[in-house]
This record gives C-alpha cells, sequence and structure tokens, in this order.
C-alpha cells in the first residue's frame, strides 16, 4: 500500500518516517524553536501529532487497500520536557480487529529516555467514499 503524503501538516511540524510496516513504524521529529510553547519547551501538541502520525500510518499500512483509517482517540502523557534535539517514536500494536485498531507510541529524546508515551485508537473504514461526509 502506498499512502498519499500526509503533505502537509506532516511536514510543518519536519516529522521523518524512518521504518514502515503494518506492524511498526519509526519516525523522528527535529525540536525547533518555531515548535516551543511560551516557556521554551516543545509545545505538548506535537508530542500528540507525533503519536497520531506515527500509529495512523502504522495501521493505515496494516488494513492495506481495504479502506483507510482514522483516529477517534488520542491520550498522550507527557514525561520529559524537552528544549533542543530529535526525538523518535516507535509505533507498535496492542490490538488489531475487523472495525479498530490500538497501538502505542514511545517517544524517546536524543539522549535515550521516554520523553512521551501514547496510545491511539484507530477506525477502520471500508466504505471509504463516506469519509469526512455527514451521518444520516
Amino acid at each position: 500500500m502506498e499512502l498519499e503524503s500526509a503533505g502537509n501538516f506532516q511536514e510543518l511540524l519536519g516529522i521523518e518516517l524512518i521504518e514502515v510496516t503494518g506492524d511498526r513504524v519509526v519516525c523522528t521529529c527535529e525540536i525547533k524553536p518555531q515548535l516551543h510553547q511560551p516557556y521554551g519547551i516543545l509545545h505538548g501538541g506535537v508530542y500528540c501529532s507525533i503519536v497520531e502520525t506515527a500509529a495512523s500510518v502504522a495501521a493505515a499500512m496494516w488494513l492495506g487497500d481495504e479502506g483507510n483509517v482514522v483516529g477517534v482517540v488520542n491520550t498522550t502523557n507527557f514525561i520529559r520536557a524537552a528544549r533542543v534535539g530529535t526525538l523518535t517514536a516507535t509505533a507498535t500494536p496492542l490490538q488489531r480487529g475487523r472495525t479498530q485498531q490500538l497501538w502505542q507510541v514511545e517517544i524517546i529524546d536524543s539522549e535515550g529516555r521516554l520523553s512521551a508515551h501514547g496510545q491511539v485508537r484507530l477506525a477502520n473504514l471500508r466504505q471509504v467514499d463516506r469519509l469526512g461526509q455527514p451521518s444520516g
């Protein structure tokens, strides 16, 4: 399966995909001052975005051409603040089923310390023509 470029937001944050399979995704993100919050540390939303990206790419690769995946829950715990360096995120599956998947993501800093941990539950959408359409 080939994913269209997340284009856009992923590139804006500087997330680079290093390893991509349906069983594991590894990506990196360089911490830049533009990604800081007012106290000079990486904004929590960046961690959430890294978690969402890694889990979503992995889940999509696993589902393959059967449909698309969309995140329904993202829970990210911030463990260690970071100001500089490169973060590395690794997504691995906790559960993969017919209608949903659950992935965990660990983010480590340049020194190998855990910076954040997240889980993303994703829905497997097999009727992709309804993606983004109102229900009813």
